[in-house]
């Protein structure tokens, strides 16, 4: 018998790579789901009012440092604003952006 036979060939080992574990996301497979999902949306919602704060904050930071001429309180307020908008954007898209790459990587083959 040769050290060749007992080596697997290249083509077996992505042919190993390849194997589907037949895992898939299925509803219902566990208890407590319900409250799994009832304690992320509570989540959702709390970071969603927290920016609301933050946003207001920022608000009134970037309009106080304008008008009282401190660049870098306005300068803060401005980045406080922008960094609130992009937060409320991921807390309000966090559903899709899952799905979707849920979705794509279930085409992955």
């Amino acid at each position: 018998m040769s050290s060749a036979t007992l080596t697997p060939s290249l083509h077996d080992r992505f042919v190993h790579l390849a194997y589907d574990p037949g895992v898939s996301p299925k509803g219902g497979g566990l208890p407590g789901l319900d409250v799994l999902r009832s304690i992320v949306n509570s989540l959702n919602l709390f970071g969603i009012v927290a920016v609301v704060g933050a946003l207001a904050v920022s608000l009134g930071v970037w309009a106080w440092g304008h008008h009282s001429g401190g660049h870098q309180a306005e300068a803060t307020g401005k980045k406080g604003a922008v960094v609130s908008a992009g937060a409320a954007l991921g807390l309000g898209a966090a559903n899709g952006i899952v799905a979707f790459f849920s979705a794509l990587g279930s085409q992955v083959h």
